[in-house]
């Protein structure tokens, strides 16, 4: 398989099943937040996660590569894309109640940093949240055009509650990584001159 196809040049890219939409599209938009996602989730496993974060996070990469797939299908059920389930989200939701447990609970916000990691995963949050906005947006478009079939089918409710449960499992991720790492929280308090 050739890295580069030529296909491109003229500002569009296809998606699964050989539609083609322009590069700028809400639906291109969302691909590459997932994109930067996935590859900040690799910088912080390269900066050697702690074991438990680092299942995790190699699993969420998987989920991510499959959330593409469906957002690159016009019609993902027909493609056999939608592969996203709620036991994926419910997961999340068992993996950010262990990880609680394991830590102080919050009392103040936490600035996001820390180790190299840790800081890699709270900058992985704040991607994620992005990449959820640009899926709300593109749900919105493709509701207000459902009269036209190349909008696409309707985003699925799992894709945007797996992401919105994602960038949780993300924070308190970072969170663990910092107590690995041995790094403090920087906690800021509103109105407080010594935060820290």
């Amino acid at each position: 398989m050739k890295i580069y196809t030529r296909r491109g040049d003229d500002g569009t890219t296809g998606l699964f099943a050989g539609s083609a939409v322009g590069k700028e599209s809400s639906r291109i938009e969302v691909l590459g937040d997932l994109d930067e996602l996935n590859s900040v989730i690799g910088t912080a496993l390269s900066f050697g996660a702690e074991p438990t974060v680092a299942d995790d996070l190699a699993r969420i990469q998987r989920d991510l590569f499959r959330l593409g797939a469906e957002v690159a299908s016009l019609d993902p059920v027909r493609a056999g894309t939608a592969t996203l389930s709620e036991s994926d989200v419910e997961r999340l939701e068992r993996e950010i109640d262990r990880r609680e447990e394991e830590l102080e609970p919050l009392r103040a916000f936490i600035l996001p940093g820390g180790s190299p990691g840790g800081a890699m995963l709270h900058l992985a949050r704040s991607v994620a949240r992005r990449a959820e906005r640009s899926l709300v947006a593109l749900a919105g478009e493709v509701r207000r055009a459902s009269s036209d079939p190349a909008a696409g089918a309707p985003i699925r409710p799992v894709t945007l509650a797996y992401l919105n449960r994602l960038a949780d499992h993300l924070f308190v991720a970072a969170r663990r990584q910092n107590l690995a790492d041995g790094r403090d929280e920087t906690r800021w308090l509103p109105g407080s001159e010594t935060n820290g």
